[in-house]
């Protein structure tokens, strides 16, 4: 009785202990799988502002800008997927910057079936100076953003699989709010674009459906991302009055 007891007990021991080992196993494939996110979005954006870069000031074919917007197709289309698979694994993903990806995405697929002209002319070096910048900025959240979540980790504020993001969140108030002029002229340079895509919608020489629907698409992210952002901006600054003693 006393042998069969024992058994029991250390077989019983094992098969917890490979079930945490199982735990662990599936908790390390999703951490590597985030990290793999995070540098796969760190490399494509510094790829994304070389390419902008030489379109910009070097190259100025069709074909090379086709290259650039399938790219920026392939990019956003492939955080989409690798979103979702994360948001299941445990990420806090907020919904707006998921469907953000999907506008992103769109509008670059319509960029890239816009037939080379003189409307395509007027709007390229707009729309490269544009991607240029983004890349910049997004570049610079990645660094920083990268630094500050790695501190609220270990300090135990944050959750482990909590990612980098293209816009402001409300855990990123304490260090990163220098960010914020940078974001918001981003985003009013998405309203511009939008608007003068609509300016030349309204030319009588205006055949191309690639012109309307590519400004409707900077006006969606442009309303997206400033009501976003200002409401976190917002409900931080409600919550620290609330903080602050009575009579102050």
């Amino acid at each position: 009785d006393e042998v069969s007891k024992l058994q029991s007990n250390c077989s019983s021991s094992i098969s917890r202990h490979r079930s945490r080992l199982k735990d662990m196993s599936q908790l390390m494939k999703k951490f590597a799988y985030k990290d793999e996110y995070e540098k796969f979005k760190l490399y494509l954006t510094v790829i994304l502002l070389l390419f902008a870069f030489m379109c910009y000031f070097f190259v100025s074919y069709r074909f090379v800008d086709a290259i650039l917007n399938f790219l920026l197709v392939w990019y956003y289309c492939t955080l989409t997927i690798r979103e979702s698979i994360l948001i299941s694994n445990g990420s806090r993903i907020k919904g707006w910057w998921v469907f953000h990806h999907y506008v992103s995405a769109f509008l670059s697929g319509v960029m890239l079936t816009w037939p080379d002209g003189y409307l395509y002319q007027n709007f390229r070096n707009q729309f490269l100076a544009f991607s240029l910048y983004q890349s910049m900025v997004h570049c610079m959240q990645y660094y920083y953003q990268s630094g500050c979540l790695y501190r609220l980790r270990t300090l135990g504020e944050r959750h482990n699989m909590d990612l980098t993001v293209e816009g402001f969140q409300s855990w990123m108030w304490q260090g990163l709010t220098f960010l914020l002029p940078f974001l918001f002229f981003g985003h009013f340079w998405q309203l511009y674009n939008g608007l003068s895509l609509f300016r030349m919608a309204r030319l009588p020489d205006c055949k191309e459906w690639q012109v309307s629907m590519c400004g409707i698409s900077f006006l969606i992210l442009f309303m997206g991302n400033f009501l976003t952002t200002v409401a976190v901006v917002r409900t931080k600054l409600k919550s620290k009055d609330q903080a602050k003693p009575k009579g102050q």
